[in-house]
């Protein structure tokens, strides 16, 4: 059976940060989803989830714990945990910028593979350390924010016992995500002690790479990448979304079409027999390392494609623009 892993990148916003806004309000709009006296974040997903008796990763970044002390983590990861989600490990260096006392000798980077060997340990190290002091079972994968990660990430994780990475998205090659042979990988591999699950997609155009995040893929792409992966028997299939992402990008109202595209895949995951969705606890250690065909993507579709793209037109016109009041 092919494992499908959603993955839920959970996190609150450097940018908000930076622009001052208030820890409360940043929690309230990037986590739970705050928006028109409702919530549209990780508390609705994990209803949508539930509603068709799945679980979710939610990998959470407790970064911000250096700036506002560990507090906020706790209600965040008592939420995940307690409905027996999983929690993991996510890091936004950017958070650096703004700790009173740097971990790191007052050191900065973007992304965590900005950082040297040592560093990155440290880094990983604290990160694991917050979440587990929050509440959380012990940490077994991470993902690097923005998919910033290098092949040092990897050794770092390795020296701390974390199994799992989930770091490698082939959209990121040229945008941070530095772990060798990023772009073309396509099943999960083991290297320098790590078992690397990337971010799975299609192929949208000759050359091209469609992640499957569900901002990015319209239901009928998701649903042809799913079934190609359980169809060919690729080992895992890794989607991705964030805490925010049901919402428009000022956060001022919920995205239906975002939302519908979340419910569509928790619906066809339920239905699809050689599916199984699962965390990364549940995976097998040998999941990376069993050698297995060379997987493949969905090939290219001009029409497919089309009509994704003319569905995001419409769902920008209709979700992300701002509204004039009367």
């Amino acid at each position: 059976m092919t494992a499908l892993l959603i993955t839920i990148d959970t996190e609150i916003s450097a940018l908000f940060q930076e622009g001052g806004m208030a820890l409360d309000t940043n929690i309230g709009s990037s986590i739970w989803g705050q928006a028109q006296g409702r919530a549209y974040g990780i508390g609705w997903q994990m209803d949508e989830l539930e509603r068709h008796g799945l679980k979710g990763v939610f990998f959470v970044d407790p970064m911000p714990a250096l700036v506002h002390g560990i507090d906020f983590l706790k209600p965040i990861v008592a939420a995940i945990a307690g409905r027996g989600h999983e929690v993991q490990l996510h890091i936004h260096s950017e958070w650096l910028r703004w700790a009173p006392s740097s971990p790191i000798g007052g050191r900065q980077g973007r992304n965590i593979g900005d950082f040297h060997l040592d560093d990155q340990m440290a880094l990983l190290r604290l990160g694991q350390g917050l979440l587990e002091e929050a509440g959380a079972r012990p940490i077994t994968a991470f993902r690097a924010g923005n998919f910033g990660a290098d092949d040092d990430t990897l050794r770092a994780l390795a020296g701390l016992g974390i199994a799992w990475d989930s770091s490698v998205n082939p959209a990121y090659h040229r945008y941070g995500c530095r772990i060798s042979g990023a772009r073309d990988q396509v099943g999960p591999s083991h290297r320098f002690g790590v078992s690397e699950v990337p971010v799975s997609g299609i192929v949208d155009r000759p050359g091209g790479f469609r992640p499957a995040q569900i901002c990015a893929m319209s239901v009928r792409e998701m649903r042809m990448g799913l079934r190609h992966a359980a169809r060919e028997r690729h080992p895992a299939f890794v989607v991705v979304t964030h805490s925010f992402e049901m919402l428009s990008r000022d956060r001022q109202r919920p995205n239906h079409v975002v939302m519908r595209r979340f419910t569509a895949l928790c619906r066809q995951a339920s239905e699809m027999a050689d599916v199984r969705v699962c965390g990364f606890r549940d995976l097998p250690p040998t999941l990376a390392i069993d050698p297995i065909p060379l997987p493949t993507r969905v090939p290219p579709s001009r029409m497919r494609t089309a009509g994704r793209m003319a569905q995001q037109l419409w769902a920008s016109w209709r979700y992300e623009r701002r509204l004039i009041p009367a």
